[in-house]
């Protein structure tokens, strides 16, 4: 049901026509009707061609978020035919196949704006991340449960980002079973343990999943210092890949205590991981004063910029840690490093990482550039769905 009309401005349309499925409070002109937070409007240009259906924010500087670019209905059956499509993509490149947790629905890079979901094992993550997504979320649920035979749909909605949708954050069962304390997956071979109740995001960073593959294959016999290691996903790869012995650094006990059960999940003896609780600056300075170095350093950091007023500050940090990252690699070491800021451009990340070698007095080359696992598609249309960027430098 359609409950209101979004007019846009003179040659405010260009965007909407190219597929962008964002309409933001500066490009409308007026709106028909008096529709609610969520429900679902018509978008027309300024001469009245329909430009597709959407879901109605009006505390949010992006007012409109597209659902589709043509005529329809937004419904039950729409939810299952756009979930139907986004795992048909996954299971043609072999994902589910391969891995038992996997980024089911990729928000709008997938249709579903504000909508993501995780497949942990038996059960599905859902956040809902706009209006939108917090009106059909139930609907959503019991479409996700008709195509994927899952034993419950729980949410993890305890999100900042929904603020500025005028929502609160959330959380608890949506539909079926509430899910257990930690869920074992497999992701290409490599075993995890997964807190999807408490742990950050769903519970686990699924976009890493071909960047751990990249570091197995380069692990053979190194020394790892895995610096924001979470729950010690880089560790197990390096481990996987016959590293001699991986160090993973975080500021979350609960994280680390996982990432030792997921090394004895995968046969590892305890003496090949060891896991600090700490500030990673700060103890990446003391290893450089202690002249330590190692093999291989990750670098995979929070985000440092929310918004463009942060970038200078990101940057800054950027730099302090891939110096730092450097200072502490042998010759001809590698450096992981990485950028999950959607706002850092990948030139400015790489210029910021260059100028880290120049002032670590090293002359590193880049042998890879990373991004995000290919179960998080970027749409074409859609650039801001492209947010993780990394680099493989030797030093």
């Amino acid at each position: 049901m359609v409950n209101g009309t979004v007019v846009l401005k003179q040659g405010r349309d260009k965007n909407v026509r190219a597929r962008h499925p964002w309409v933001f409070s500066g490009a409308v002109q007026h709106v028909k009707g008096k529709p609610q937070s969520g429900e679902t409007v018509e978008v027309r240009a300024a001469n009245g061609d329909l430009l597709g259906l959407g879901a109605w924010s009006p505390d949010s500087q992006i007012q409109v978020r597209l659902w589709t670019v043509a005529d329809g209905k937004i419904d039950h059956e729409f939810f299952v035919q756009q979930i139907r499509q986004a795992l048909e993509y996954r299971q043609q490149l072999g994902i589910p196949q391969r891995n038992s947790g996997y980024r089911l629905l990729n928000a709008e890079s997938d249709g579903l704006p504000g909508v993501v979901v995780d497949v942990f094992g038996d059960w599905l993550v859902m956040q809902a991340l706009t209006t939108g997504a917090e009106y059909w979320k139930h609907t959503i649920a019991d479409a996700l449960l008709e195509v994927i035979p899952a034993k419950g749909v729980y949410e993890r909605s305890d999100v900042e980002v929904r603020k500025k949708e005028g929502l609160e954050t959330t959380i608890g069962i949506l539909k079926g079973d509430t899910p257990p304390a930690h869920i074992d997956i497999v992701e290409e071979g490599r075993h995890y343990r997964v807190d999807v109740l408490n742990g950050h995001k769903t519970g686990f960073y699924l976009d890493q999943r071909d960047n751990r593959s990249v570091l197995q294959h380069y692990a053979q016999g190194k020394t790892v210092l895995n610096c924001f290691s979470y729950t010690g996903g880089f560790s197990i790869a390096a481990l996987q890949g016959g590293a001699e012995k991986a160090i993973n650094i975080d500021a979350s006990q609960p994280a680390l205590d996982i990432a030792a059960q997921t090394a004895t999940l995968n046969g590892f003896q305890p003496e090949r991981m060891e896991n600090i609780c700490g500030d990673v600056f700060k103890l990446l300075r003391e290893y450089r004063n202690e002249g330590r170095q190692f093999d291989m350093v990750v670098l995979d950091p929070p985000k440092f910029a929310e918004n463009r007023k942060q970038l200078d500050k990101a940057a800054r940090g950027y730099k302090d840690i891939n110096l730092l990252g450097f200072k502490l690699l042998r010759p001809g070491g590698l450096l992981f490093t990485f950028s999950c800021s959607g706002l850092m451009e990948s030139g400015l990340f790489q210029k910021i990482v260059a100028d880290a070698a120049v002032d670590a007095g090293c002359d590193a080359r880049i042998l890879r550039k990373l991004d995000q696992a290919i179960d998080h598609p970027t749409r074409l249309a859609f650039p801001e769905g492209y947010y993780l960027k990394g680099l493989v430098c030797q030093k």
